[in-house]
Formats: structure tokens, C-alpha cells, sequence
């Protein structure tokens, strides 16, 4: 594959989010570390399911390098069973004011809902990572101006019909989000785009077209988040159970990396600390005089 670190032009930049405090994405990755307070999730479901085991795993994924703790109390799997909002808020609101007692890390909250972010966001969490971009939830994007999150927007192919190209449809989706954004206020230096792997991406050529194409995306002008981690597309590829996919998810980093992608959302820190190590020091490299 063309190496497109180039074309990416992986430069500093601050993205803003809540409680007056930002995070420079530039010549390092940033790892983004899940927190599943569920008890069906598809990789860890059940493993982190209480607040004071949550608790820990997230204090563990910051102390191996984490730069944001992603608190979800929704399995967002594919026929995973729906959680009401009382339930995900009594997960995720107690496992994020712990963390913003004990832990200077960033925190994010992995929800659609616009109360449960308003709230989680008051309970100390500077982030919102929404899987339907937005569109979900019509209050969401006014939450997010209201609030001065960091705001994650993800393309989801769920209950519509796509285009039939990758990137167009992505194109198509996320300008639809931007807009919602942009209407409520949202500052642009609050934004990051996620392209959604494994989000109704039905097949594996999807998910590799995808990932081949990715520098594409940077036609927002917008950092880009990657969530491969432990996909089913890597299985389909390594023959691997979820749990044993953290290698496949590494090597999936790097290639994401070389074509500008700013944040990746990982179950395993360390083994995704090591891969951005290697690579960032190699695209650092090669932008530096001889």
C-alpha cells in the first residue's frame, strides 16, 4: 500500500473539550482505551462490569499510556440487547466521577443519548463519542455546544440504506453530522471524525476497502479517530477469537497511522503504545532535515 504519512500531513493541532482543557494531536498518536461497563460487550463484556472493577481497569489503560478512558454502559455490538437510559446512566455516571477524582486522564463517555452525556459531562467527562454521529439523538448536538465537549462523530451504516462507494458514503453521512453540529454551535476545535469500522460494514472487503482508503477522509480537514480494534474483519483475517486479535489490531494501527489518523480506540494500550511508538518516530524522521 502507497504510504500516504505525506499526504496526511500530520501536523499539531488542539482539539478543544470540556472543562477548559484540550489535547494536542500532532507527531503522537493518542490512544483512546475502552471501558466497557456492560455485561455483553462483544471482546471484555461482563470482565468490567461493576464500578470499582471498572474503576481499575481504566486506572490500569491510563498507567500503560491511555490519553482518554472511554466509559460505555451500551454493548453497541451488533444484536446486542437494548439498554434504557436509567440503566446506562447508573453504569457509566459513577465509574466517571470516580475517574475524574483519581485520574488527570481525559475522560469520554460512549453514548447516543443527549441526557446521558449532558450528565456525564457534569460528573467530570470531557468528551462524547457518539456511534450515530449526532443523528441519532436530536438534542445531541446541542448538548455538545452547551456542554464545550471534545465531540467524536461517527459514521454508522445502522437502519439506512448505503451508497454503494465506501468513501462516498462516509462523505455523505458525516457532511449530514457536520451540519447538525455546525447549526448547534459546535466549534470545529471540538470536532473529531470516526469512520466506524465494523458499523454496518457487512463484509471484510468493506472493512479493508476502508482501511486502504482512509486518507481520503482527511478531505474534512478534521482529526479522524480509528476503532478497529479487535474487529470481527480481523478475525475473518487472522482466524482469531476476539480475544486474541490485539496483534492484528497493532498492525492495523500503523497502517491507519501513516495515513494521518490522529486517535485509535484500543482494548490493549500497551501493544497499540508500542506500534504508535514505532511509528511515530519513523514519520518524525523522515520530516526531519538530514
Amino acid at each position: 500500500m502507497e504510504d500516504h504519512a505525506s499526504v496526511a500531513g500530520i501536523g499539531e493541532t488542539l482539539w478543544e473539550v470540556a472543562h477548559g482543557l484540550h489535547l494536542s494531536l500532532g507527531d503522537r498518536g493518542r490512544l483512546m482505551a475502552i471501558i466497557n461497563v456492560t455485561p455483553d460487550s462483544f471482546s471484555d463484556g461482563g470482565r468490567h462490569g461493576s464500578t470499582e472493577d471498572a474503576v481499575a481497569h481504566a486506572l490500569r489503560c491510563a498507567a500503560e499510556g491511555a490519553d482518554i478512558l472511554d466509559i460505555g454502559g451500551e454493548s453497541t455490538r451488533p444484536g446486542a440487547d437494548p439498554v434504557d437510559a436509567r440503566e446506562e446512566q447508573a453504569r457509566v455516571l459513577p465509574v466517571i466521577e470516580r475517574l475524574a477524582r483519581e485520574t488527570g486522564v481525559l475522560i469520554s463517555v460512549d453514548t447516543y443519548r443527549a441526557e446521558t452525556a449532558r450528565l456525564a459531562v457534569a460528573a467530570g467527562a470531557h468528551i462524547i463519542n457518539d456511534v450515530f454521529g449526532l443523528q441519532r439523538d436530536p438534542e445531541m448536538a446541542d448538548v455538545v455546544a452547551q456542554t464545550g465537549a471534545g465531540v467524536c462523530i461517527m459514521h454508522t451504516g445502522r437502519d439506512r440504506q448505503k451508497l454503494p462507494d465506501v468513501i462516498e458514503d462516509q462523505k455523505a453521512f458525516l457532511a449530514r453530522s457536520l451540519e447538525l453540529a455546525t447549526t448547534a454551535g459546535v466549534k470545529k476545535s471540538s470536532m473529531v471524525l470516526d469512520p466506524g469500522f465494523g458499523f454496518a460494514k457487512e463484509t471484510m472487503e468493506e472493512n479493508l476497502e476502508l482501511l486502504q482508503r482512509f486518507h481520503e477522509l482527511q478531505a474534512f480537514g478534521l482529526p479522524l479517530l480509528a476503532g478497529t480494534s479487535r474487529k470481527r474483519f480481523l478475525g475473518s483475517l487472522t482466524g482469531r477469537e476476539a480475544s486474541e486479535r490485539d496483534a492484528a489490531t497493532a498492525a492495523s494501527t500503523v497502517l491507519l497511522r501513516l495515513q494521518g489518523a490522529a486517535i485509535f480506540r484500543v482494548h490493549n494500550v500497551a501493544i497499540n503504545r508500542d506500534a504508535l511508538a514505532v511509528t511515530d518516530a519513523m514519520v518524525v524522521a523522515r520530516r526531519s532535515p538530514a
